[in-house]
């Protein structure tokens, strides 16, 4: 860790919640701002974060199916205005090549006038059009579907106003995109998707999302419907987590993809496409994350355990990291990732205010008096806190001193442990800020307070009067639920909050990221 991360305090998050963000990513190393405006530079631990994410949701993406393959990331500009509504939604966002080589003129570089593109060519925003061009060529009947094909790739839109993982000119994501016979059977894959990305969300990052689909002013530029997963951050806010689109027959349409159906007549193939980004490690930061540093669940941690040896004499030295050698073979040999840190010159403090603030879930103490009594030091992240707990007292209790054999065994239930409580501890902040709310004022009193949240409202109103709400309330439809999504207490009919018209059920409305 650099000296200057090491020293740095976060800044807790009643004071400051943004730049509390900004301090445990800059502690725990995850990332920071490269000399391109909006864009990052992922480091080491933080892109071993994502690397874990991959492997996870790959998985998933396999079990159901799916293949990975490349598509370029430059599109040519034409291809992009096929789609009228796709063309118009990305276009503010888009970085544009117009010139391909440089010279050297009066001791300066600078674009040579001569190397201007017979067709600009747009830096990928998303796939579609350019994907869809490629599917023209591979599909041809029935025969040939479904296609099931994501993609793992960089994409560019060029953001205004950018936060580090949350919204950034570059991020890296995955990319889904499917064709398929039907409408019935591109809306299965598309509802699949979603549930892919919910599962995974809540049993591997440990955070609970609310399913449900986009109004129609939220919606995909292009898509017929999206889908979406929305969490709440400890602040309250919502953050989309990860989307699926139905596309109807729209890029098919746009780059004449037809097939021949089994009834020998030939027509326009279904299309989906769904992706989660670098964003869920924004997601993971502001979900568990305390004034301490990173919270990491230990299915996404990059380090299961840390063992710090304790010693000050030279032969103190030899039989802590002897012990420390053996403790740490044990454990790898249970299928988990240890770091033994045995760095010479800095003092065990130090090692631990580090490895907590990147979040490892678990350090072990190995010191002279565990050795002579056979035990070691046991020390969780966190804990669920206990009301009036001071943090001295939480400290204590999160330390535990076990005879040898039994502390080794006890590692792997108590990653499960944990996990489990950082699942139950989101969603207990989820239900404490979330309310029912069936009258204007009420609204604006949830949203003018201090804690703000999810708001289970009704809703029958115009596209304009929902963005007009919006900017009133500086609040959004996160999403229409699925009907399952919705709590007990707040489902049924009612009456629209602003317009009094009939609702046939509520939608959720919060602040967003």
């Amino acid at each position: 860790m650099n000296p200057s991360a090491e020293q740095t305090p976060v800044t807790p998050r009643s004071v400051d919640y943004a730049q509390w963000y900004l301090d445990v990513i800059k502690r725990a190393e995850l990332a920071e701002h490269s000399p391109v405006r909006g864009c990052m530079v992922i480091r080491p631990h933080g892109y071993a974060i994502w690397e874990k994410m991959q492997r996870e949701l790959d998985d998933r993406f396999k079990a159901t199916g799916h293949v990975n393959a490349y598509f370029p990331m430059f599109i040519p500009l034409s291809f992009l205005a096929r789609e009228e509504q796709h063309a118009a939604g990305f276009a503010k966002e888009c970085a544009v090549v117009t010139h391909y080589r440089l010279k050297s003129q009066n001791g300066e570089v600078v674009v040579d006038p001569d190397s201007k593109l017979e067709e600009p060519l747009v830096v990928r925003p998303t796939s579609e059009t350019i994907i869809w061009a490629q599917y023209k060529n591979w599909i041809q009947s029935y025969r040939d579907l479904p296609l099931l094909i994501n993609q793992w790739a960089n994409v560019v839109r060029w953001e205004m106003r950018t936060r580090l993982f949350l919204r950034t000119t570059e991020f890296l994501w995955q990319e889904g995109h499917t064709a398929h016979a039907t409408a019935e059977e591109a809306i299965e894959e598309a509802r699949r998707m979603l549930d892919v990305y919910a599962d995974f969300a809540e049993n591997v990052m440990a955070v609970p999302v609310i399913k449900g689909c986009k109004t129609p002013g939220e919606r995909f530029a292009g898509a017929v419907e999206t889908y979406c997963i929305e969490g709440m951050m400890q602040d309250g806010k919502a953050l989309q987590m990860g989307t699926s689109h139905y596309l109807g027959q729209n890029f098919a349409k746009s780059a004449d993809v037809t097939f021949l159906n089994r009834q020998g007549q030939r027509e326009y193939v279904y299309a989906t496409s769904w992706g989660v980004s670098t964003r869920l490690i924004g997601a993971l930061i502001m979900t568990h994350s305390d004034d301490n540093g990173l919270v990491l669940p230990p299915k996404l941690a990059p380090i299961h355990v840390v063992i710090v040896p304790i010693f000050k004499t030279d032969t103190e030295k030899s039989r802590t990291l002897e012990e420390a050698g053996r403790v740490a073979a044990e454990l790898r040999a249970q299928g988990l990732t240890v770091k033994l840190d045995d760095r010479d010159g800095i003092m065990p403090g130090a090692k631990f205010y580090e490895w907590e603030a990147k979040g490892v879930p678990l350090r072990i103490e190995i010191g002279p008096k565990d050795l002579d009594q056979g035990s070691l030091c046991l020390v969780r992240r966190f804990l669920i806190e206990q009301p009036g707990e001071s943090a001295a007292d939480q400290r204590k209790r999160r330390k535990q001193f076990l005879p040898r054999a039994e502390a080794l065994a006890s590692v792997r239930p108590l990653l499960e442990t944990m996990q489990r409580e950082l699942l139950e501890r989101a969603r207990a902040l989820r239900a404490a800020r979330s309310r029912i709310i069936n009258s204007l004022a009420e609204f604006e009193e949830f949203f003018r307070g201090d804690t703000p949240g999810f708001a289970w409202v009704h809703w029958a109103g115009s596209p304009e009067q929902e963005e007009e709400f919006g900017k009133r309330f500086e609040t959004s439809i996160r999403c229409i639920p699925f009907p399952d999504q919705i709590p007990p207490a707040a489902q049924g009919p009612g009456t629209c909050l602003l317009t009094g018209q009939p609702s046939s059920q509520r939608v959720l409305m919060a602040r967003a990221y």
